[in-house]
């Protein structure tokens, strides 16, 4: 095993063979010692990356007026109240709508539309948006959640998040692999005993394990 996190991912990027596409960079985590058939004990977090995820991020913003109008200049896509009417009838656009996108962000007095039209395609994708409070700045929630990855569970021992890109740097990726481990080791019951694993790997690369 790597002597560090930052050891862990120079040995993942150095022998993952070359192909014509950027690779992303990702990690697997493998718990142990949970009933992950009880909800309450399933990874389901956000997590900002201190040196960003190294991909583009798509998210889209349902908002009115003059949020909307400022989410125009940073979100991929903006939709309005209307725009969910819509796409209630419209399930497979839906669908696809959900797939494409990374992360929603909706006003919080529009989460309540949000819920009646389209929950039943984003819940169980995990996809609910993150509601935008009337304080909040629009254009600083979307930039932070460019730079955010999901952690979840569900009821599976093994899941995958993303932690960079093959051309980011050995030490900014240990860097977002650092932040996620902390936080998994606060949120887990257990803390580092529920962890009975944690490897990096590039997309087609083989894995190294990452010593927590």
């Amino acid at each position: 095993m790597a002597d560090s996190i930052e050891d862990a991912v120079s040995q993942a990027l150095e022998t993952a063979p070359a192909r014509n596409f950027r690779e992303t960079v990702d990690l697997a985590i493998n718990l142990r010692d949970l009933d992950l058939n009880d909800p309450s004990n399933r990874v389901d977090d956000e997590v900002v990356l201190p040196a960003g995820t190294g991909q583009e991020t798509q998210i889209v913003v349902i908002a009115e007026g003059e949020t909307a109008l400022r989410a125009e200049d940073v979100a991929d896509d903006v939709l309005s109240g209307d725009d969910l009417s819509d796409l209630a009838s419209e399930e497979n656009d839906a669908k696809d709508l959900a797939d494409e996108t990374d992360f929603f962000i909706a006003e919080a007095d529009m989460m309540q539309d949000v819920a009646s039209n389209l929950g039943r395609i984003l819940g169980p994708r995990g996809k609910m948006p993150t509601p935008l409070q009337p304080d909040d700045d629009v254009v600083e929630t979307v930039n932070r959640m460019k730079n955010t990855v999901q952690i979840r569970s569900r009821d599976r021992r093994t899941f995958h998040t993303r932690v960079g890109a093959e051309d980011m740097t050995a030490d900014e990726i240990a860097d977002n692999i650092d932040v996620i481990v902390r936080r998994l080791e606060a949120d887990l019951e257990k803390g580092p005993l529920n962890i009975d694993g944690i490897y990096v790997k590039t997309t087609m690369g083989p894995s190294v394990e990452v010593p927590v």
